[in-house]
């Protein structure tokens, strides 16, 4: 039982506040020198460890981590994204409940180049709500808009959220199929993922527009009328909003068409947002020097997670963690189904204390090689957990994007209009969670006809 007395005690030591990286990896060391002494661990698979923390270094895919961050956080400070929420607002606040959807659609282009559900929530508040507020917006309807686009950040990709899972499922999946006796195995790729996500990610786009179309007709007294009804010039929105979109679609296209590997398309992605920064004459030494700096700390937390999450893993495969948790899942009642059931139930409700990089290095690495044996396809399985994460991050009382808007909200707002405004938009995730429960198609049909 040691393996779960680990778990067990990390986990409880992360609620605490104490840094993750440290946490993973003092608490491994600690079981490892009981183990050691006690006999119940070989000392000598510490060996390991520098062998792993090699690989981490020399991983090419982990290095579109900080060139996808620094391509986000360019375009969030050279307020790139405002001149979209602007320029659409312009061309959408004709119709009644436009700003709204001004916001879904500003919001998915961020989550699609920053990838990060707190950077995306907290842009977008600072950036959107008080402008709904000004316009009568129902704070609810409004805080409930902002969340619900900022968790997109999980499933749209370029979505750090997947680079990370890709790699981190890639590897899961050569363990299972060698566990199997599959001495060639085959691989999955980030690219792989990014195309599994589409199909969703729109699906949910189109559900969150629909739900603001559905309450404009059916209940149009809780969306303003219209901001404005003279015309508008189409000239100014096209050049606001071609740059930035060619950049998102020539990165995404590249990775998805076999064209470049997620690495060379993040290269692409964060010289595009050099480049339309200049163009725009909105950044200088002192803004790269920001942006470079936001970018480090982000990717220094990731990878020091990451060092410390393979310390742990490492620890609980030594101590039989991974037989058990096999065994475990075999004894379920209902054979693989239960046994996913059970992993998205506990991911869910881990999603409302840990951050998804915690999950993705701590958790996935322990269930995903023995759902991936008992017969769970590793796209789908990627895909599941995403907007599994997603709709955790929503949930009262607990949600990250609660939080996150919570801390850039004018009083005025109350936590429960935050609270009121993203249950409705739970719902749609729950129904796109269902629809991939049914048809796991919609995640694996379109990495199969690009390959």
């Amino acid at each position: 039982m040691l393996p779960l007395l680990l778990f067990a005690i990390t986990f409880a030591v992360l609620l605490t506040g104490y840094p993750v990286a440290l946490t993973l990896a003092g608490v491994s060391l600690i079981f490892t020198a009981i183990g050691i002494v006690t006999g119940t661990f070989d000392a000598n698979d510490l060996g390991f460890v520098s062998g792993r923390l090699f690989g981490i270094i020399t991983n090419q895919t982990l290095i579109a981590v900080p060139l996808f961050v620094f391509m986000g956080v360019l375009l969030e400070k050279t307020k790139i994204a405002e001149d979209l929420l602007s320029n659409l607002s312009a061309l959408l606040g004709r119709y009644r409940g436009g700003l709204a959807v001004t916001v879904i659609l500003v919001g998915m282009l961020m989550a699609a180049s920053t990838g990060i559900v707190g950077a995306t929530v907290v842009t977008m508040g600072l950036m959107s709500l008080p402008i709904m507020l000004e316009r009568n917006y129902p704070p609810s309807v409004a805080t409930g808009t902002i969340c619900a686009t900022g968790t997109l950040g999980q499933i749209i990709p370029p979505s750090i959220a997947l680079v990370l899972l890709g790699d981190v499922l890639s590897n899961g999946y050569q363990q299972a199929q060698l566990s199997m006796g599959i001495f060639a195995p085959k691989s999955i790729s980030v690219g792989d993922l990014f195309a599994g996500a589409i199909i969703p990610g729109a699906c949910l786009v189109l559900l969150y527009l629909g739900y603001i179309i559905f309450r404009v007709v059916v209940y149009p007294d809780s969306m303003p009328k219209a901001e404005r009804t003279e015309p508008v010039a189409l000239s100014p929105i096209i050049k606001a909003l071609a740059p930035p979109l060619l950049l998102i679609f020539a990165v995404l296209g590249s990775i998805i068409g076999g064209y470049a590997t997620p690495t060379e398309a993040a290269g692409v992605g964060a010289s595009g947002a050099l480049i339309l920064g200049l163009l725009y004459s909105r950044i200088d030494l002192n803004k790269l020097s920001e942006v470079c700096s936001a970018t480090l700390s982000t990717t220094g937390m990731v990878f020091f997670i990451l060092v410390g999450a393979s310390i742990f893993s490492l620890v609980f495969r030594g101590f039989g963690g991974e037989e058990l948790v096999q065994s475990l899942f075999e004894q379920m009642p209902g054979g693989m189904w239960g046994a996913l059931g059970i992993v998205m139930l506990v991911i869910f409700l881990l999603g409302f204390i840990l951050d998804f990089i915690e999950i993705t290095f701590v958790v996935v690495p322990i269930v995903g090689p023995v759902l991936m044996a008992m017969g769970v396809d590793p796209i789908w399985l990627g895909i599941l957990i995403a907007v599994n994460l997603q709709t955790s991050f929503l949930t009262p009382p607990f949600g990250f994007a609660l939080f996150y808007l919570r801390g850039v909200a004018p009083g005025s707002v109350s936590t429960g209009e935050i609270y009121r405004g993203v249950v409705p938009f739970i719902g749609l995730q729950v129904l796109l969670l269902c629809a991939l429960l049914l048809w796991p198609e919609m995640a694996t049909w379109l990495p199969a006809q690009l390959k």
